[in-house]
């Protein structure tokens, strides 16, 4: 019988080194995948001033993206659960990295388009990997805390890649951005090679000596370092409680385990936060530079605009480092909404660019402060470490689907109404996810990812019972994680 207990062990532990070369080996793949993902708004805006492409093509191109990302996202799932997290990481990686450089040689948009598919594979799965992955490192106490670290460390690409575009594009053209992100992303496939495996899945799979010798290494740096040791946190009342049908669910890495109480609830939560969060980013914040040249803005104005607006994506990170684990994630993120629908509003009716702008920041403070709480710590805490990976991917490929037609609907509710119509629409989409939070929303701040898995839907929603978070022991151990200031390499 195992009794190695990898989730019980590694969140015992004080955050040490280990964690922070972890979040920057992550990070780092992660950053590259959001700056390639952001270059879009630059880049399409530049090469439809130029002539080179269209309105049309530039959707197509945004389209080829997310389809890409679908299938990257699934197969990241499948991959994550069946071959191992840092399997996946490596494969993704070299795919979008190799294809970028491919994207940078491009002679027509044609061309473009499909590179920018096969980078879309690669970016989607980067997402599902990295984020899904993460949590299965960190104490309880500070889960969210360093979740958000890893959003932060990401989105900061939004406003990475907006200056640079700001500085690049208008002078040595698009295709050095597509360099940059190529190169890198190789120089990281080769820094990761190094990266240990996850001890919670490979114990989910049986290989508990491999999993003991990880765990080993870790426990060793974590008590050898300055602030070395073991936390007091006590042990989870619902550890070794299973019975029946859960306990089989839970080592069960099926699809079918995530269509099975109480799995298929939390996944319904997963998706329509992935849609909202998506169908915001990709129906506004990437149009934002085209949205502005549309309305008599030149390329470089429009750019430096949106480049102030995207000072929003580090902020709302960073905000999400603050009050992720102060927070309960579902009061958040349905908080955040109603809050963002309102400021969408009164952008969407403002009546200057200077007004606009400020809105702008707001809203993309908000958007990046969901995906610190939602896309980043709260989904992937929902699902067990069997099917974590496939359950995260399959959110991410409902976002993806609604990737695939924002940019198409942006384009017609534009030409339809303005960016009133635009705004309308994400409103919209955002109240959905408040709603739906409220009514099937689980709370999973402070709990061990083994205690999530295992608890009833009453008990899910309201943060109480025995399953409820040991608070005096992640109060009293809250200040162990401080944020990384230097890159490992």
């Amino acid at each position: 019988m195992n009794t190695l207990q990898a989730g019980a062990r590694l969140d015992r532990l004080a955050v040490s080194p280990f964690h922070r070369r972890i979040l920057w080996l992550i990070g780092a793949g992660m950053f590259l995948d959001s700056f390639d993902i952001y270059l879009a708004g630059g880049v399409l805006a530049a090469l439809g001033k130029s002539g080179w492409s269209s309105m049309q093509s530039n959707a197509a191109f945004l389209s080829a993206t997310f389809l890409g990302m679908l299938i990257g996202a699934v197969a990241a799932g499948v991959l994550g659960d069946a071959k191992g997290r840092k399997y996946a990481y490596q494969f993704n990686l070299l795919l979008f990295g190799v294809a970028s450089l491919a994207g940078a040689a491009a002679p027509d948009m044609t061309w473009l388009i499909v590179c920018r598919f096969f980078m879309g594979v690669g970016l989607g799965a980067e997402i599902v990997i990295g984020y899904g992955s993460i949590g299965e490192f960190i104490p309880p106490a500070v889960r969210g805390r360093w979740s958000s670290y890893l959003s932060l460390i990401t989105n900061s690409a939004l406003l990475v890649s907006a200056v640079l575009g700001y500085l690049l594009i208008p002078s040595v053209g698009w295709r050095a951005m597509f360099v940059i992100v190529g190169c890198g992303a190789l120089c990281v496939w080769v820094l990761r090679r190094k990266m240990p495996e996850s001890p919670r899945w490979l114990e989910s799979k049986g290989r508990y000596a491999e999993a003991d010798a990880v765990l080993a290494g870790i426990e060793a740096e974590s008590q050898g370092g300055p602030r070395g040791g073991l936390q007091d946190r006590a042990p989870d009342p619902t550890q070794g409680r299973l019975q029946g049908n859960l306990q089989g669910t839970l080592q069960d890495g099926s699809w079918h385990s995530l269509f099975m109480p109480p799995f298929r609830s939390r996944l319904l939560v997963a998706v329509i936060v992935q849609i909202a969060i998506n169908i915001m980013i990709y129906g506004f914040i990437v149009w934002v530079p085209t949205f502005l040249v549309k309305q008599g803005l030149g390329v470089a104005s429009s750019l430096g605009y949106t480049a102030l607006m995207s000072l929003g994506g580090p902020v709302g990170a960073f905000i999400g480092v603050l009050i992720a684990d102060r927070v309960g994630r579902r009061k958040g993120l349905m908080a955040i909404a109603v809050i963002a629908s309102a400021v969408g509003w009164f952008y969407a009716h403002s009546t200057s660019v200077e007004m606009a702008t400020v809105l702008g920041f707001v809203l993309f403070t908000l958007t990046y402060l969901m995906v610190a709480l939602g896309v980043a710590t709260y989904i992937p805490e929902l699902f067990p470490t069997a099917n974590r990976m496939r359950a995260n991917g399959a959110a991410s490929a409902a976002g993806r689907v609604a990737g695939i037609f924002a940019p198409q609907a942006a384009v017609l509710l534009f030409a339809a109404g303005g960016i009133q119509q635009v705004l309308a629409v994400i409103i919209a989409a955002l109240l959905l996810m408040a709603i739906v939070l409220a009514l099937f929303g689980t709370e999973t701040n402070q709990r061990s990812l083994e205690a999530i898995s295992q608890l009833s839907p009453e008990l899910a929603r309201a943060g109480t019972g025995p399953n409820a978070p040991n608070t005096t022991a992640a109060t009293a151990h809250s200040t162990t994680a401080h944020p990384p200031t230097t890159h490992p390499h």
